[in-house]
């Protein structure tokens, strides 16, 4: 069950364009300057399987090249970590008909999982945070790892039109 929860972290979204996306940057940063980044691990938040930290790490590395940077191992001018963590909250539907005073209704509740994705940038020669983005969305839990992987990349291209600072505009 713990599986299938932290497999609908990766598809974050039956449709990127409905998901709640925030950034947030250090404005004495030069980004331009920023040319390779590692990636390094956080410690806090739900560790996901090796197969979903893959699909993730890939999700964001596919942008990160669009935005002109290289992966390497060692060293890099940025580290990148990332954190999901997920909630449930519950949902009231209700339905009724006829006049207040004599009406008939039935109400009925469910839970509802939202996943949030967290991706940092760290500029290790700074000692300091100078990127961070997050993706919020209520969860489709899909069966079919290839749709979650196309969902979860739609995601990250959305998140990333924000990196670098001013490109969304």
């Amino acid at each position: 069950m713990q599986l299938r929860r932290m497999a609908g972290l990766v598809c974050l979204a039956a449709a990127a364009c409905a998901q709640d996306v925030h950034f947030n940057f250090d404005r004495s940063a030069n980004f331009s300057s920023y040319q390779t980044y590692r990636w390094v691990d956080v410690k806090s938040g739900q560790a996901p399987d090796q197969l979903i930290d893959q699909n993730i790490k890939r999700a964001v590395d596919e942008q990160l090249l669009l935005k002109g940077l290289r992966r390497v191992e060692t060293g890099g001018d940025l580290q990148v970590g990332y954190q999901v963590a997920l909630d449930r909250e519950k949902q009231f539907n209700g339905f009724s008909m006829g006049p207040r005073w004599n009406a008939m209704g039935t109400m009925n509740t469910s839970t509802i999982e939202i996943g949030k994705i967290a991706v940092e940038m760290f500029d290790p020669a700074r000692q300091q945070l100078v990127w961070r983005g997050d993706a919020v969305k209520t969860l489709a839990v899909n069966k079919d790892p290839e749709k979650n992987y196309q969902n979860l990349k739609k995601s990250m291209a959305k998140l990333f039109k924000n990196y670098p600072p001013g490109a969304g505009r």
